[in-house]
């Protein structure tokens, strides 16, 4: 048996090549879900994790969460490690840089670093809190409602990708916006604001993504599908 640990488009695909139970975490209310066998919640931290794997004779471990999902990456790799299961991690390759990006290395960085007064906000809800003393106005998009603390000014626009460029150009335009920040997620379902704020002249803010730990990575589901075989043919 797989365990996919999911969450993103490419564990959905990936789900439906291979015979495997998907992890979500259930910070989302709606999820889309993937084919197979699903469960939704924590294990515990890496001991519950590491025991899971053994209650459930798991052969192998494909970690295809968000880029930033730290936590959880870190986890598995040691519960991996403890426990004798292969473990991969599928990361989708970041955004392609652009001239006048302005890269930090968090999002406490990005809210000491605001070039601007009218920010589009788009790194998640339970970042929310590292701009809660900062007096620009943010429209902070996310999918599911945030929690206090949040700044004083602030609009909140509850919304899922894929967005177009042309809906990113609209909206950036009748806010006014002066500064994206973002994470570096990578991917083509929030790549658009990006373009729409080259063409407008707007300058990003953008999270580098968090160091992974030293397991093997690739980037596309057809090569964790080549890895998945492999390491079946080698049990």
């Amino acid at each position: 048996m797989i365990l996919i640990l999911g969450g993103t488009g490419e564990a959905r695909e990936l789900a439906r090549h291979v015979e495997a139970v998907s992890s979500l975490a259930g910070r989302v209310t709606n999820p889309r879900l993937p084919r197979g066998e699903v469960r939704i919640g924590g294990f515990g931290g890496v001991d519950g994790l590491a025991q899971w794997l053994r209650d459930n004779d798991i052969h192998a471990v494909v970690d295809a969460t968000h880029p930033f999902a730290r936590q959880i990456t870190a986890n598995a790799f040691e519960a991996c490690g403890r426990v004798g299961v292969p473990f991969l991690i599928l990361r989708r390759p970041g955004f392609t840089p652009r001239d006048g990006w302005l890269w930090v290395d968090g999002v406490a960085e990005a809210a000491r670093n605001l070039p601007g007064e009218r920010i589009f906000l788009t790194t998640g809800r339970q970042d929310l809190a590292e701009f809660a003393a900062c007096p620009q106005w943010f429209l902070a998009r996310m999918v599911e409602p945030p929690e206090p603390p949040m700044p004083q000014r602030i609009e909140v626009l509850l919304s899922r990708g894929p967005f177009t460029v042309d809906g990113e150009f609209s909206l950036m335009r009748s806010r006014e916006i002066d500064v994206l920040v973002t994470k570096d997620s990578g991917g083509s379902m929030t790549s658009a604001k990006l373009e729409a704020a080259e063409q407008l002249g707007i300058p990003v803010v953008i999270v580098r993504r968090p160091p992974l730990p030293p397991a093997e990575v690739v980037r596309t589901v057809e090569e964790a599908a080549i890895w998945l075989e492999n390491a079946r043919s080698s049990r």
